[in-house]
Protein backbone atom coordinates (compact mmCIF):
# COMPACT_ATOMS: atom_id res chain seq x y z
CA UNK A 1 0.00 0.00 0.00
CA UNK A 2 0.97 3.49 -0.51
CA UNK A 3 1.74 5.70 2.43
CA UNK A 4 2.54 9.57 1.93
CA UNK A 5 2.23 12.18 4.35
CA UNK A 6 0.96 15.23 2.92
CA UNK A 7 0.44 17.45 6.08
CA UNK A 8 3.25 17.86 8.84
CA UNK A 9 4.43 21.11 10.76
CA UNK A 10 8.08 21.90 11.81
CA UNK A 11 9.74 24.40 14.14
CA UNK A 12 8.56 27.53 11.58
CA UNK A 13 5.03 26.67 12.69
CA UNK A 14 4.30 28.71 16.04
CA UNK A 15 2.71 25.13 17.48
CA UNK A 16 5.69 23.06 16.92
CA UNK A 17 9.61 22.98 17.79
CA UNK A 18 10.50 19.92 15.24
CA UNK A 19 13.70 20.58 13.79
CA UNK A 20 13.05 20.52 10.02
CA UNK A 21 15.88 18.99 8.69
CA UNK A 22 15.53 16.10 11.57
CA UNK A 23 12.11 15.75 9.90
CA UNK A 24 13.07 15.38 5.97
CA UNK A 25 15.70 12.86 7.22
CA UNK A 26 13.13 10.88 9.35
CA UNK A 27 10.64 11.13 6.00
CA UNK A 28 13.38 9.86 4.16
CA UNK A 29 14.01 7.02 5.68
CA UNK A 30 10.42 5.81 6.42
CA UNK A 31 10.39 5.65 2.07
CA UNK A 32 7.15 8.05 1.69
CA UNK A 33 5.99 8.25 -1.65
CA UNK A 34 5.40 12.05 -0.55
CA UNK A 35 6.20 14.24 1.80
CA UNK A 36 4.82 17.99 1.95
CA UNK A 37 5.86 20.14 4.56
CA UNK A 38 3.00 22.45 5.25
CA UNK A 39 3.76 24.71 8.03
CA UNK A 40 0.78 27.10 9.45
CA UNK A 41 0.17 30.51 7.52
CA UNK A 42 -2.83 32.18 9.19
CA UNK A 43 -4.06 34.99 7.05
CA UNK A 44 -5.83 36.35 9.29
CA UNK A 45 -2.49 36.84 11.15
CA UNK A 46 -0.36 37.85 7.97
CA UNK A 47 1.12 41.63 9.52
CA UNK A 48 2.63 41.86 12.58
CA UNK A 49 0.81 42.99 15.47
CA UNK A 50 0.63 46.64 15.24
CA UNK A 51 -1.47 46.16 11.73
CA UNK A 52 -4.14 44.98 14.06
CA UNK A 53 -6.50 46.41 16.95
CA UNK A 54 -6.68 46.05 20.03
CA UNK A 55 -9.97 43.97 19.67
CA UNK A 56 -8.51 41.69 16.89
CA UNK A 57 -5.12 40.62 18.38
CA UNK A 58 -7.51 39.53 21.64
CA UNK A 59 -8.69 36.80 18.90
CA UNK A 60 -5.23 35.91 17.58
CA UNK A 61 -2.31 33.13 19.17
CA UNK A 62 0.20 35.09 17.00
CA UNK A 63 0.95 37.66 14.44
CA UNK A 64 3.09 38.27 11.49
CA UNK A 65 2.95 34.98 9.87
CA UNK A 66 4.29 36.41 7.16
CA UNK A 67 7.64 36.32 8.25
CA UNK A 68 7.25 32.18 9.44
CA UNK A 69 6.00 31.78 5.82
CA UNK A 70 8.56 32.86 4.17
CA UNK A 71 11.01 31.19 6.76
CA UNK A 72 9.44 28.26 6.09
CA UNK A 73 9.38 27.99 2.32
CA UNK A 74 13.00 29.46 1.92
CA UNK A 75 14.28 26.38 4.01
CA UNK A 76 12.02 23.38 2.33
CA UNK A 77 13.21 24.99 -1.08
CA UNK A 78 16.72 24.25 -0.53
CA UNK A 79 15.79 20.63 1.35
CA UNK A 80 14.02 19.70 -2.12
CA UNK A 81 17.49 20.34 -3.71
CA UNK A 82 19.66 18.53 -1.22
CA UNK A 83 17.35 16.02 -1.15
CA UNK A 84 16.30 14.93 -4.88
CA UNK A 85 16.58 11.92 -5.90
CA UNK A 86 16.53 10.46 -2.08
CA UNK A 87 12.60 12.42 -1.07
CA UNK A 88 9.76 13.41 -3.19
CA UNK A 89 10.05 16.43 -1.00
CA UNK A 90 6.74 19.05 -1.14
CA UNK A 91 6.85 22.75 -0.63
CA UNK A 92 3.46 23.46 0.95
CA UNK A 93 1.15 25.67 3.12
CA UNK A 94 -1.22 25.37 5.38
CA UNK A 95 -2.75 28.94 4.52
CA UNK A 96 -5.25 29.36 7.54
CA UNK A 97 -8.63 31.83 7.62
CA UNK A 98 -8.32 32.47 3.77
CA UNK A 99 -12.08 34.36 4.05
CA UNK A 100 -10.30 36.91 6.37
CA UNK A 101 -8.07 38.27 3.82
CA UNK A 102 -7.63 37.17 0.63
CA UNK A 103 -5.32 38.98 -0.35
CA UNK A 104 -2.45 37.99 1.60
CA UNK A 105 -4.00 34.25 0.63
CA UNK A 106 -3.10 35.61 -3.67
CA UNK A 107 -0.15 36.55 -2.47
CA UNK A 108 0.77 32.79 -1.18
CA UNK A 109 -0.86 31.20 -4.47
CA UNK A 110 0.85 33.19 -6.50
CA UNK A 111 4.79 32.12 -4.98
CA UNK A 112 6.05 29.97 -7.61
CA UNK A 113 8.04 28.10 -4.37
CA UNK A 114 5.02 26.46 -3.64
CA UNK A 115 3.60 22.94 -4.46
CA UNK A 116 0.25 22.63 -2.04
CA UNK A 117 -2.14 24.59 -0.12
CA UNK A 118 -3.84 23.51 2.63
CA UNK A 119 -7.47 25.75 2.85
CA UNK A 120 -8.03 25.21 6.86
CA UNK A 121 -10.40 26.90 8.97
CA UNK A 122 -8.89 27.10 12.36
CA UNK A 123 -11.22 29.72 13.69
CA UNK A 124 -14.43 31.79 12.32
CA UNK A 125 -15.39 35.13 12.33
CA UNK A 126 -16.15 36.74 15.71
CA UNK A 127 -14.49 33.70 17.51
CA UNK A 128 -10.98 32.68 18.70
CA UNK A 129 -9.61 29.75 17.32
CA UNK A 130 -11.45 26.22 18.14
CA UNK A 131 -8.66 25.44 20.30
CA UNK A 132 -9.03 28.36 22.59
CA UNK A 133 -12.95 28.05 23.05
CA UNK A 134 -14.30 27.34 26.44
CA UNK A 135 -17.05 24.78 25.53
CA UNK A 136 -18.19 24.77 28.50
CA UNK A 137 -19.68 28.06 28.99
CA UNK A 138 -21.92 27.06 25.84
CA UNK A 139 -25.39 24.92 25.83
CA UNK A 140 -26.10 22.65 23.15
CA UNK A 141 -27.83 25.58 21.33
CA UNK A 142 -24.60 27.16 21.54
CA UNK A 143 -22.87 24.47 20.06
CA UNK A 144 -25.20 23.81 17.30
CA UNK A 145 -24.80 27.32 16.62
CA UNK A 146 -20.87 28.10 16.26
CA UNK A 147 -20.63 24.89 13.97
CA UNK A 148 -23.26 25.84 11.63
CA UNK A 149 -21.61 29.04 11.43
CA UNK A 150 -18.38 27.01 11.04
CA UNK A 151 -20.01 24.84 7.74
CA UNK A 152 -21.43 27.67 6.06
CA UNK A 153 -17.41 29.33 6.05
CA UNK A 154 -15.97 26.38 5.35
CA UNK A 155 -18.73 26.16 2.11
CA UNK A 156 -17.51 30.01 1.57
CA UNK A 157 -13.96 28.60 1.80
CA UNK A 158 -14.65 26.05 -1.31
CA UNK A 159 -15.89 28.84 -2.89
CA UNK A 160 -12.68 30.92 -3.10
CA UNK A 161 -10.35 28.61 -4.78
CA UNK A 162 -7.12 29.94 -2.89
CA UNK A 163 -6.00 26.01 -2.12
CA UNK A 164 -5.86 22.73 -3.47
CA UNK A 165 -7.66 20.63 -0.55
CA UNK A 166 -9.42 21.58 2.56
CA UNK A 167 -7.87 20.67 5.39
CA UNK A 168 -9.43 18.54 8.62
CA UNK A 169 -12.73 19.27 7.73
CA UNK A 170 -14.68 18.37 11.17
CA UNK A 171 -11.67 20.69 13.24
CA UNK A 172 -15.07 21.93 14.70
CA UNK A 173 -15.40 18.54 16.47
CA UNK A 174 -11.80 17.68 18.15
CA UNK A 175 -11.74 19.78 21.12
CA UNK A 176 -15.03 19.77 22.11
CA UNK A 177 -15.12 16.35 22.27
CA UNK A 178 -11.47 15.55 23.69
CA UNK A 179 -11.50 17.82 26.45
CA UNK A 180 -15.53 17.72 27.45
CA UNK A 181 -16.96 14.68 25.90
CA UNK A 182 -19.22 17.00 24.23
CA UNK A 183 -20.47 14.85 21.07
CA UNK A 184 -23.06 16.47 18.58
CA UNK A 185 -24.71 15.03 15.77
CA UNK A 186 -23.58 17.22 12.96
CA UNK A 187 -25.39 15.58 10.31
CA UNK A 188 -28.02 18.45 10.48
CA UNK A 189 -25.16 20.06 8.55
CA UNK A 190 -25.32 17.48 6.03
CA UNK A 191 -26.78 19.32 3.37
CA UNK A 192 -24.11 22.22 3.21
CA UNK A 193 -21.55 19.78 3.62
CA UNK A 194 -22.78 18.21 0.80
CA UNK A 195 -22.54 21.76 -1.32
CA UNK A 196 -19.25 21.72 -0.31
CA UNK A 197 -18.24 18.70 -1.63
CA UNK A 198 -20.33 19.26 -4.97
CA UNK A 199 -18.43 22.79 -5.32
CA UNK A 200 -14.55 21.15 -4.85
CA UNK A 201 -15.24 18.53 -6.90
CA UNK A 202 -16.36 20.64 -9.79
CA UNK A 203 -13.44 23.03 -9.37
CA UNK A 204 -10.81 20.38 -9.35
CA UNK A 205 -10.00 20.72 -5.73
CA UNK A 206 -9.88 18.16 -3.18
CA UNK A 207 -9.67 17.15 0.88
CA UNK A 208 -7.72 15.37 2.99
CA UNK A 209 -7.96 12.52 5.60
CA UNK A 210 -6.40 14.02 8.37
CA UNK A 211 -5.42 11.11 10.58
CA UNK A 212 -4.21 13.41 13.94
CA UNK A 213 -7.57 12.51 15.24
CA UNK A 214 -6.68 8.85 15.96
CA UNK A 215 -3.64 9.43 17.98
CA UNK A 216 -5.13 12.16 20.33
CA UNK A 217 -8.30 10.93 21.88
CA UNK A 218 -10.63 11.70 19.17
CA UNK A 219 -11.14 8.24 17.89
CA UNK A 220 -11.71 9.11 14.24
CA UNK A 221 -10.18 10.75 11.29
CA UNK A 222 -11.31 14.33 10.05
CA UNK A 223 -13.31 13.59 8.63
CA UNK A 224 -14.74 10.09 8.82
CA UNK A 225 -15.24 7.82 6.75
CA UNK A 226 -18.99 8.42 6.42
CA UNK A 227 -17.91 12.24 4.60
CA UNK A 228 -15.33 11.22 2.93
CA UNK A 229 -17.19 8.63 1.02
CA UNK A 230 -19.93 11.51 0.95
CA UNK A 231 -17.33 13.26 -1.52
CA UNK A 232 -16.26 10.53 -3.24
CA UNK A 233 -19.84 9.97 -3.94
CA UNK A 234 -20.88 13.44 -5.25
CA UNK A 235 -17.92 13.13 -7.63
CA UNK A 236 -14.69 14.28 -5.60
CA UNK A 237 -11.73 12.26 -6.96
CA UNK A 238 -8.38 14.33 -4.85
CA UNK A 239 -7.95 13.10 -1.66
CA UNK A 240 -4.69 13.59 0.48
CA UNK A 241 -3.56 11.73 3.52
CA UNK A 242 -1.91 13.82 6.30
CA UNK A 243 -0.49 12.93 9.80
CA UNK A 244 -0.58 16.72 11.05
CA UNK A 245 2.13 16.02 12.52
CA UNK A 246 3.66 18.65 14.77
CA UNK A 247 6.28 16.42 15.86
CA UNK A 248 9.56 14.45 15.20
CA UNK A 249 7.85 11.02 15.94
CA UNK A 250 4.50 11.57 14.64
CA UNK A 251 5.09 11.83 10.83
CA UNK A 252 3.30 9.51 8.56
CA UNK A 253 1.58 8.56 11.94
CA UNK A 254 -1.50 6.06 10.76
CA UNK A 255 -1.27 7.36 7.47
CA UNK A 256 -1.66 3.42 6.36
CA UNK A 257 -5.06 3.73 8.45
CA UNK A 258 -6.08 6.93 5.88
CA UNK A 259 -5.03 5.27 2.55
CA UNK A 260 -7.28 2.10 3.96
CA UNK A 261 -10.55 4.53 4.58
CA UNK A 262 -9.99 6.05 1.62
CA UNK A 263 -10.13 3.15 0.12
CA UNK A 264 -13.39 1.99 2.16
CA UNK A 265 -14.98 5.28 0.90
CA UNK A 266 -14.41 3.70 -2.78
CA UNK A 267 -11.13 5.77 -3.68
CA UNK A 268 -8.64 3.91 -5.85
CA UNK A 269 -6.07 6.53 -5.80
CA UNK A 270 -4.42 8.93 -3.42
CA UNK A 271 -3.16 12.47 -4.52
CA UNK A 272 -0.03 14.65 -4.00
CA UNK A 273 0.48 17.80 -5.12
CA UNK A 274 3.98 19.36 -7.36
CA UNK A 275 3.66 22.71 -8.98
CA UNK A 276 0.17 23.00 -7.64
CA UNK A 277 -0.63 19.91 -10.87
CA UNK A 278 -2.34 16.99 -8.72
CA UNK A 279 -0.27 13.71 -8.88
CA UNK A 280 -2.84 10.53 -8.50
CA UNK A 281 -0.96 6.70 -7.17
CA UNK A 282 -2.98 3.93 -6.81
CA UNK A 283 -3.25 2.88 -3.36
CA UNK A 284 -2.84 -0.83 -3.75
CA UNK A 285 0.05 -1.06 -6.42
Amino acid sequence: MVLMDCHTHTQFSVDSEADINACVERAAGLGLTAYAITDHCECDAWYPAEHYSAEEREMLESTDYKADYEASVSAVTALKEKYAGRLNLICGSELGQILFDTDAARIVNADKRIDFIIGSAHRIHGEKDFYFIDYTQLDMDGIYDLLGRYFREVYELSQTGLFDVIGHITYCLRYMKQRHGICPDISRYDDIIAETFRTLAHSGRGIEINTSGLRQGFGATFPDLKYVRMYRELGGEIITIGSDSHTFEDIGADVGKGAELAKAAGFRYLTYFKERKANFVKIEN
